[in-house]
């Protein structure tokens, strides 16, 4: 179960697990996925299946249906700063990007917390 404090991060988050519902994805290239069970508007409560590594989770940050507003130089210092954390892993995550791209969410916070390719 995960509470938000704000109702866009809650909102974003939800919509991105009702996304994934809707494509019935338990895995991404190999990642799981938690699957959504249940939410609450007023509570901003999400409940969700708890996966194991490998997984990608956590989508509060996540843009739906929009890439950010981000100059080449912002997404450029980020993607150099993901391929310092995910070294030889890069190349997956950098396909796992496309593949959520592709459903149109737009992965912004990643980092071994959210994103963990290996057990």
């Amino acid at each position: 179960m995960k509470m938000h404090r704000h109702r866009q991060p809650y909102a974003c988050e939800r919509d991105v697990y009702k996304r994934l519902a809707e494509n019935d994805l338990v895995q991404v290239l190999g990642l799981n996925v938690p699957q959504l069970i249940r939410w609450d508007d007023e509570a901003l409560v999400i409940e969700m299946t708890i996966v194991a590594r490998p997984y990608v989770l956590d989508f509060a940050a996540a843009y739906l249906d929009w890439p950010p507003d981000f100059t080449d130089e912002v997404w450029a210092e980020s993607e150099a700063r993901w391929r310092d954390v995910y070294g030889e892993d890069w190349a997956l995550i950098r396909r796992l990007m496309d593949e959520f791209e592709a459903m149109g969410i737009y992965l912004t916070d990643l980092h071994p917390g959210n994103v963990a390719p290996s057990a």
